[in-house]
């Protein structure tokens, strides 16, 4: 007596369907998550630019007696190695430059950011 035996080759349609569904349901859960690591280490990036070109800005003027003309003349005196990036906005020329209070020499006393909208804690990154 012969025995056939069927080899099984591949996957139903059925076992693919519910192994699709069950990654569905599990990139539902982690991609949120993702993106709000990705916007919130944005977010710490920015703050920690701001405060290394403010520190910077101050040193400028300890040394010189008078702050920057331009960010450029930070780099140009190499105070800073390139132009502070903006993560939020993907750029490096989204600053807004606050000016110098009367009776100081220079042009820029202190750096905010153009990025739209607000961050996690609710205030807008042009107040950061």
């Amino acid at each position: 007596m012969l025995l056939i035996r069927r080899v099984r080759q591949g996957f139903t349609l059925i076992e693919l369907l519910v192994v699709l569904a069950i990654v569905a349901v599990l990139l539902t859960l982690a991609v949120p998550r993702y993106l709000q690591h990705v916007d919130r280490s944005k977010e710490t990036v920015l703050l920690e630019n701001l405060q290394t070109t403010r520190r910077v800005i101050d040193r400028f003027y300890g040394d010189k007696g008078r702050y920057p003309a331009s960010l450029d003349e930070l780099v140009e005196s190499r105070y800073l190695r390139g132009l502070p990036y903006d993560p939020v906005l993907e750029s490096d020329q989204g600053w807004q430059v606050v000016p110098v209070p009367e009776g100081y020499e220079g042009m820029v006393y202190d750096l905010h950011s153009t990025a739209p909208g607000n961050g996690a804690d609710g205030r807008p990154y042009a107040d950061w």
